[in-house]
């Protein structure tokens, strides 16, 4: 299982998705491609940030987008 996976499976979909501002369907798009979206790379979001902050430092924000890109790439 991925970190990114392991993360939003832990806070709650619903907690996730509240909290970036987005609906529980777009969270759910995540945990399927294993991925945040490309947003992330281009300074269009901060969500790996805000999974940080709502799991008060559980989740590295630096992790999560390491293996995000990790899994852009692989497509």
């Amino acid at each position: 299982m991925t970190v990114i996976n392991l993360a939003i499976k832990s806070l709650g979909v619903a907690e996730v998705a509240t909290a970036c501002g987005v609906s529980p369907r777009a969270v759910y798009k995540w945990l399927k491609k294993g991925s945040l979206p490309k947003t992330e790379f281009y300074g269009g979001t901060h969500y790996a940030i805000t999974i940080e902050r709502l799991s008060q430092g559980q989740y590295n924000a630096e992790k999560l987008l390491h293996e995000s890109r990790n899994a852009l790439l692989e497509r």
